[in-house]
């Protein structure tokens, strides 16, 4: 993929952009929405750490963005297990809960596991009838 063109790039980028605009949208109406597990929240919010991957590393195998995003994740999900006190407040306030969250859950890393899998598994599907055109 290093050879793409920076018109295709910018393109793919665009793309990414309105995906995590969606996934930010659809994450924030599923906390509001009272039938809808917690955990699919947290696989949309891993979803949008793909996608915003894919905006930088768009010339890279999209392999590198998944791990990074999962790396991502995981690293702040057991980030919630520190408690010391300027991180607590920024916990406290809506963008710090919404981007580092609070409280640390097994099942959440589960969540983003998932949650990447299935934004890889479309993305790649996506690109194989593109490439096919």
């Amino acid at each position: 993929m290093n050879d793409m063109s920076r018109e295709k790039a910018r393109k793919l980028r665009i793309c990414y952009l309105s995906g995590t605009v969606v996934l930010i949208a659809l994450g924030l109406l599923s906390r509001r929405v009272k039938f809808v597990p917690a955990a699919c929240g947290d696989a949309l919010w891993a979803m949008m750490v793909y996608c915003c991957f894919r905006i930088v590393l768009i010339r890279k195998p999209m392999i590198i963005s998944a791990m990074a995003a999962l790396i991502t994740s995981f690293a702040i999900e057991f980030s919630q297990m520190l408690t010391p006190d300027w991180l607590v407040k920024i916990r406290s306030t809506f963008l710090g809960h919404m981007l580092l969250g609070q409280g640390f859950l097994w099942s959440d890393l589960l969540a983003y596991t998932i949650g990447i899998a299935v934004i890889y598994g479309l993305t790649a599907l996506i690109r194989q009838g593109v490439m096919k055109k």
